[in-house]
């Protein structure tokens, strides 16, 4: 039987959610004269995509376009700036393919952010395709992206391990009836957690 082990990106595989924190105030100070606390951040914000970030924020038309496009370019900036491949993440990734699994990111974030830090840390090549946030109607917290990665593996929910750190992935992750493994950060994906889980879960 096929198993897969489903990656969310920030805080999961990178280590990115202070790069989107920290570009998305920029952006919000630019265009809003205005940007959100840390707390706030952390505790309503974290996991979502920019856009519905902008929707809780009640910013809509013109200026949530012109604060989206500058959160996307200093993003961008900062991945090119700081992203170093993961010599510990290439390592899991050759133990998972050689021990038969299958993988792939499922990520709020937009595609191009997620190839790029995925790129640039060396782990691209090992995801057999990446569920972005322009890829279904329904982001995370629902369950949607998760759902359509089965699909595309031809899998059922027990066949894969989701693999999350934010509360709006647990959320979605749950939702999907696959098996989670919680980490509180990209630290915590290591070898020993990953298939200490996998082991869990299928060698029983």
């Amino acid at each position: 039987m096929r198993k897969v082990i489903l990656f969310d990106l920030d805080g999961v595989l990178v280590d990115a959610c202070e790069w989107h924190y920290v570009s998305l105030n920029r952006a919000l100070d630019k265009h809003c004269s205005f940007e959100i606390s840390r707390e706030d951040h952390e505790s309503k914000f974290n996991g979502l995509s920019t856009r519905r970030k902008l929707e809780m924020l009640k910013i809509t038309g013109d200026t949530a376009d012109k604060v989206w496009q500058t959160k996307q370019d200093l993003t961008w900036d900062i991945i090119r700036e700081l992203a170093k491949p993961s010599r510990e993440k290439i390592d899991l990734h050759y133990r998972l393919i050689l021990s038969g699994f299958r993988t792939a990111c499922v990520t709020n974030a937009i595609r191009k952010t997620a190839e790029l830090a995925l790129d640039l840390t060396g782990q691209l090549e090992f995801m057999d395709f990446i569920v972005s946030n322009e890829d279904t109607e329904n982001n995370k917290p629902h369950p949607d992206p998760y759902i359509l990665a089965f699909e595309k593996f031809g899998i059922k929910p027990e066949q894969a391990l989701i693999v999350e750190d934010s509360d709006k992935g647990m959320q979605a992750a749950i939702k999907s009836g696959a098996h989670v493994l919680r980490v509180k950060n990209s630290t915590e994906v290591t070898l020993d957690n990953v298939f200490g889980k996998i082991k869990e879960i299928w060698t029983k």
